[in-house]
């Protein structure tokens, strides 16, 4: 009950805030509100007026990431006020087009070298890397930038099953995050066409898509059979960056000392 109030409590702020003329309605001489009617809201939101007016008295209804939308634009909901519009309905917003990384994040995946580190959307778009993570995988500005997506690198790329010691484990894991991802932004293109793909082209990912089996990150240790160096083993970190809410850095620390004494050899 609490967040249904603070959720009609948040439509109602937003809604006086909004002028007639902002959403472009011509006001009559005769206006006791601030902003815009609730009817006007419903009209220009393609909802009944019931519905709406159940919404700012917090009454338990459902509402759905299409309705959603439609009351951010209404409204001229900002970023961040539109997240917090979905948080308080308990709906997990259509992830935004993936941005490059801010000058900021890029310098800390840099300070990251001699481990292992970069940035990914998502759907695990390769945004940013440094020279330890290129020296680790091959590097992807050497990638068409379709490519550069580490589902497509870990199902399609050959030298990842040699390259990954227990490749049927993490491209397991792999695919059942991005599952989770792909099930909260259904109907995104970006996920849809790499879901087509991978499906049809990865006997193992098709396999193992049927099965909706999802999973969230967590913190893991990786070994990897080097071409240059051999056996290497990281523990895998991932942190979100709130500068860039889309984004996540993923840090590969050292498991044991014959790794980190190889780190600096990775970046030559």
């Amino acid at each position: 009950m609490d967040r249904r109030r603070a959720l009609a409590d948040f439509l109602r702020s937003r809604r006086e805030r909004v002028t007639p003329r902002d959403a472009g309605i011509l006001p009559g001489p005769r206006r006791r509100t601030p902003g815009l009617r609730r009817e006007e809201v419903a009209q220009l939101s393609g909802i009944s007026v019931t519905w709406y007016t159940w919404l700012e008295q917090a009454r338990d209804i459902t509402v759905s990431r299409q309705v959603l939308q439609s009351l951010a634009r209404v409204l001229l909901l900002s970023p961040a006020e539109t997240r917090h519009l979905f948080a308080l309905a308990e709906e997990s917003p259509a992830e935004a087009p993936t941005a490059g990384p801010t000058p900021a994040l890029q310098r800390l995946v840099d300070a990251l070298d001699p481990y292992p580190a970069y940035l990914v959307s998502p759907a695990w778009d390769l945004v940013a890397w440094n020279r330890a993570e290129a020296g680790l995988l091959g590097d992807p500005a050497g990638w068409a930038p379709a490519d550069r997506n580490l589902l497509r690198f870990t199902f399609l790329e050959p030298r990842a099953r040699e390259l990954l010691t227990d490749w049927t484990a993490q491209a397991r894991a792999l695919l059942e995050q991005y599952r989770a991802n792909a099930d909260r932004n259904a109907g995104d293109p970006r996920f849809d066409a790499l879901t087509r793909e991978l499906s049809a082209a990865s006997e193992e990912f098709r396999t193992w898509w049927d099965a909706h089996d999802v999973a969230d990150f967590r913190p893991a240790r990786r070994r990897f059979d080097h071409p240059r160096l051999g056996r290497l083993s990281f523990d895998y970190v991932k942190l979100h960056a709130a500068d860039a809410p889309d984004l996540s850095l993923v840090a590969c620390l050292p498991a044991d000392d014959e790794t980190a004494g190889k780190l600096p050899r990775l970046t030559a």
